[in-house]
């Protein structure tokens, strides 16, 4: 590896929907570098999937910075690209956010712009701070695999309403009428899921709405998660009536979730979840296809750098 490859910056542009605007997009991003005089070079993801091998292409390849123009689903990508890479000393790989897809939760969190002139410059000039890293390993039915996740794990209807606000952000364009959207045709959907999970050594058995595993915000569901701490929070949503949703749904606006008194929460460093019948599971909204229960979710302490203001 040279040493230019450690000073340069490994870029994943990740396109939204609609070409043109697209290459409009990067070019003033990249016009933007160009006049700081940041040494870069940059990919294009081509489809799912790529972003995860690109990423482990430039950590393989010597990069120590990696940035991810795009949203939750393409830093989750990025995240498992460069924690299944052979690289060395990942957690002093720093990564990068300018934030360009439907959900950015996790750049919400951090408080990092949607500009793309104050990401970049918080790029140049932003702290780095190492962060934990979520882990979810489970069997695929042919082998045992560990997923990562920087914001949470959703199982239930969390899962759910991110699929739904993903689907309604793509027609509407607009986050708060999204997830107003999605709210109102879930309100009919109500549905309880059978589980079992094991937190601190209790068992939680039951027909749940909603679990939400993380160690940031969690879309809402995780107010008092700490991305540095080495813990998880948990919230376990049961179902209230209809009546309570509303609150519900503005405590969650609030931030004050954890008061309501349907959401049971925890702090742990592992969960198991030994069942969740029919249940959708997403980590960081990237919805799991293949996988089986038991899943063992947990964390790793500090085990990646982020840049942020």
């Amino acid at each position: 590896m040279n040493r230019t490859e450690k000073k340069k910056w490994g870029i994943i542009y990740n396109p939204k929907a609609g070409t043109r605007k697209v290459q409009k997009r990067w070019q003033e991003i990249k016009n933007y570098m160009d006049s700081l005089g940041v040494a870069y070079d940059y990919v294009q993801s081509e489809g799912f999937g790529s972003v995860e091998r690109l990423a482990g292409i430039l950590a393989d390849n010597g990069y120590r910075t990696i940035v991810i123009v795009g949203g939750d689903g393409a830093l989750n990508d990025a995240i498992n690209g460069i924690m299944n890479s052979q690289a060395e000393q990942k957690e002093d790989i720093a990564l990068g956010i300018i934030p360009n897809g439907i959900g950015n939760d996790f750049a919400d969190y951090w408080e990092l712009s949607g500009e793309y002139k104050e990401a970049v410059d918080c790029l140049v000039h932003g702290r780095r701070r190492r962060i934990d890293v979520g882990t979810c390993s489970y069997y695929d039915g042919q082998k045992h695999v560990t997923r990562y996740f920087l914001n949470a794990v959703n199982i239930g209807l969390g899962a759910r309403i991110v699929k739904i606000t993903d689907q309604c952000k793509r027609f509407w364009g607009v986050k708060y009428l999204s997830y107003f959207m999605a709210f109102l045709s879930l309100i009919f959907e109500r549905k309880l899921y059978r589980m079992h999970l094991k937190i601190n050594d209790e068992h939680i058995r039951g027909r749940i709405m909603t679990v939400c595993i993380g160690s940031a915000l969690g879309y809402g569901q995780l107010p008092s998660a700490v991305p540095y701490n080495g813990w998880l929070d948990v919230s376990v949503i049961y179902r209230p009536e209809l009546r309570q949703l509303w609150g519900g749904l503005w405590m969650l606006i609030q931030g004050r979730i954890l008061n309501h008194k349907l959401v049971k929460p925890f702090r742990t460093r592992q969960v198991k979840v030994l069942r969740a019948r029919n249940a959708v599971v997403d980590l960081d909204g990237r919805i799991l296809q293949e996988r089986h229960f038991p899943l063992n979710i947990g964390i790793l302490h500090e085990a990646i750098t982020l840049i942020i203001p």
